[in-house]
């Protein structure tokens, strides 16, 4: 900080602006990683869910045919 009788510059806000800007960047960035990272991992689970649950619909409907040779 300045003593108290000294200006305080246009250019030593900047600084501390940038200061302060430059942590916060670097915790978006952390942050929005791991969000991709979960939102892939529940894309994966969902379509993998949505599989299963259409393979065994079909499995209900389908018939099962016996064929025998006579």
């Amino acid at each position: 900080m300045s003593p108290a009788g000294e200006k305080i510059t246009r250019d030593e806000i900047e600084s501390k602006l940038r200061g302060i800007t430059g942590d916060v960047t670097g915790e978006v960035e952390s942050a929005q990683s791991q969000a991709v990272t979960v939102g892939l991992a529940v894309v994966v689970v969902v379509v993998a869910v949505a599989f299963l649950i259409g393979r065994r619909a079909g499995r209900k409907r389908s018939a099962v045919l016996e064929i025998r040779r006579i």
